[in-house]
Formats: C-alpha cells, sequence, structure tokens
C-alpha cells in the first residue's frame, strides 16, 4: 500500500495539549507516545495495533489516530517539534504491514 507521511510530535502546536493536560503524550490507544515506534492511522484502514514496516523510516505500531489522519495517510511521531517539521510531507510512501 501507499500512504502520504506527515509528522507530529507531543508539542502543543501538533496536539493542542501543553505539558501539564493530564492526557499529554498519551495515545488513542492509551499507550504514551514513544519515538521509533508510534503512528497515528486511520484505524478503518491500518487497525490499531497493526505492526507496519514504512520505506525510509522502519519498523512502526499504529498507536494513535487523529481528526486529520484518514484513509491513506500516516503521521510518525517524533520526540522533537524541531524533527517532526523537518520530516515535513512525503506522498507516495510504501507501507507494508508485517504483523
Amino acid at each position: 500500500m501507499y500512504f502520504e507521511l506527515t509528522a507530529y510530535s507531543n508539542h502543543e502546536n501538533s496536539t493542542g495539549k501543553s505539558k501539564g493536560h493530564p492526557e499529554y503524550g498519551k495515545t488513542a490507544s492509551g499507550a504514551m507516545t514513544k519515538e521509533g515506534v508510534t503512528i497515528a492511522a486511520d484505524w478503518h484502514v491500518l487497525p490499531e495495533g497493526t505492526k507496519v514496516y514504512i520505506d525510509g523510516v522502519g519498523e512502526r505500531v499504529v498507536q494513535d489516530k487523529g481528526g486529520a489522519i484518514k484513509n491513506h495517510k500516516i503521521d510518525v511521531y517524533f520526540k522533537s517539534e524541531k524533527e517532526a517539521l523537518e520530516f515535513g510531507r512525503k506522498k507516495n510512501v510504501r507501507v507494508r504491514i508485517i504483523d
């Protein structure tokens, strides 16, 4: 499958939650965000817990979802806002389900 990739962090510009918020860093699945692991996807396309290999990114797990993440879009989690912004937007990236 091919997806459009974007990136996010826990920064309130991405999530709308500041560090003091009780939901800060918590994904829709209940897991805490973790760089190198967490991605957000449309759970109708890639259900919660799906393990994928994203070309140029590596293995990740669907732990989150978001209002703008629909159909064939994936949001890759980065610990820093700077890294998320540098990642930018990537179109037509191959994604394979591995588990």
